[in-house]
């Protein structure tokens, strides 16, 4: 089998698994008792907070455990609103969002918010002139991802961060589900930026489980209200067997990060150099640092994406279109949409998403089969 849809999800990584299943059968008690059950679960809470923290250069009271990316994209978002609306009711993010960030903003529009939706270019990404333009007085959240789930975009993220130093009021919300382990650290944690959030199962974690990183000194209302977890900002028992093996898949999917993103930069221009030789190919990820490494979206005209990858799935390699959320519902790529793609072309669009287990032989099979069944569309066609 050859997995190329890491971006969905990625397969938990063993040493993962047996952190879990060992947590769970000895660190039963509640890190909220009193008794020394609950100070041991307490204190390995504390140190799989600390080993995060530490892995991403921030401090232990900066890092607050979710259950994965959506809430986390909710939570810095509506939280933000709630404890900001005094100060203002406008929101900016962009069209290129993930549906957490987007759903969020639209959630909030019904309550009196004003959104701002900024526009993206041939390559789906905004301009930090037009963010500087969309700025008001009323502003009180910008909201960006680092890389782009359906193309992987990568966002303009130091000059966003140039623009928002002039605005030290307004919270900067960063979603980088797609960019962790991918050498953009120095990108997504700026000086700038004051909410980061992460889901565990996208770096071979449990899923349902995630963090987020809030700056020191920065506020957000809680959206749970409850026994007063996590600092009194996320009520409800913490979920500890999936906190301390996120904790390890983020050790092992950092070290030797570099060259990680090296060997998958290289198998994803193996594959896009293959395919966008063909006639009838167009590639919506091209060229490097302006796409992340390990996410590559291309077309063949007049083949519909579930086709090519029902197509692959007959040669035991998974692949998917644009986007796992939007999918099995038939929802048209809303990134390709908002670069002017047209509709016939975007139909066929179809994601490849890959992680450090992948290799340069699965990317030659994948260039044989691609070759073969490319054969047989053209038949068709």
């Amino acid at each position: 089998m050859i997995y190329f849809d890491n971006s969905a999800t990625t397969k938990a990584a063993p040493e993962v698994v047996d952190t879990y299943a060992k947590v769970s059968a000895n660190y039963w008690g509640n890190p909220s008792s009193l008794h020394k059950f609950g100070e041991q679960a307490f204190n390995l809470l504390e140190q799989s907070r600390q080993q995060i923290a530490d892995l991403v250069g921030a401090k232990l009271s900066e890092i607050l455990f979710t259950s994965g990316g959506t809430e986390g994209d909710n939570w810095a978002i509506k939280g933000t609103a709630m404890v900001k609306r005094e100060f203002g009711n406008h929101l900016i993010t962009t069209e290129v969002e993930h549906p957490a960030v987007h759903n969020s903003m639209e959630q909030l529009k019904q309550d009196g918010f004003e959104v701002t939706y900024l526009p993206v270019d041939e390559n789906g990404r905004v301009s930090a002139a037009d963010l500087r333009a969309a700025i008001k007085p009323s502003t009180i959240l910008v909201s960006t991802m680092a890389v782009n789930n359906e193309i992987g975009a990568v966002q303009p993220l130091d000059e966003i961060a140039d623009v928002l130093r002039d605005f030290p009021r307004i919270h900067w919300h960063i979603d980088a589900v797609q960019g962790i382990g991918k050498g953009l650290a120095d990108k997504i944690f700026n000086d700038r930026v004051d909410f980061v959030t992460f889901s565990g199962h996208k770096f071979h974690a449990p899923r349902g489980i995630g963090f987020m990183y809030k700056r020191q000194g920065r506020t957000i209302a809680p959206l749970m209200a409850g026994g007063g977890q996590e600092r009194n900002l996320r009520s409800g028992t913490e979920n500890l067997p999936a906190i301390a093996a996120m904790a390890k898949a983020l050790r092992l999917l950092l070290d030797g990060e570099a060259d990680k993103v090296k060997r998958q930069r290289d198998i994803r221009l193996a594959i896009l150099h293959h395919v966008e030789s063909f006639p009838n190919v167009t590639i919506f990820s091209k060229d490097l640092p302006v796409f992340a490494p390990h996410i590559l979206c291309f077309a063949i005209a007049g083949v519909r994406g579930e086709t090519i990858v029902h197509a692959f799935e007959e040669h035991d390699i998974y692949i998917s279109t644009t986007s796992a959320c939007s999918s099995k519902k038939h929802v048209e790529s809303s990134t390709l949409h908002a670069m002017k793609v047209d509709d016939g072309i975007a139909t066929s669009a179809v994601r490849i998403s890959l992680d450090e287990h992948n290799t340069m032989a699965e990317a030659e099979e994948f260039n044989r089969v691609f070759d073969q069944l490319y054969t047989q569309f053209a038949k068709l066609n």
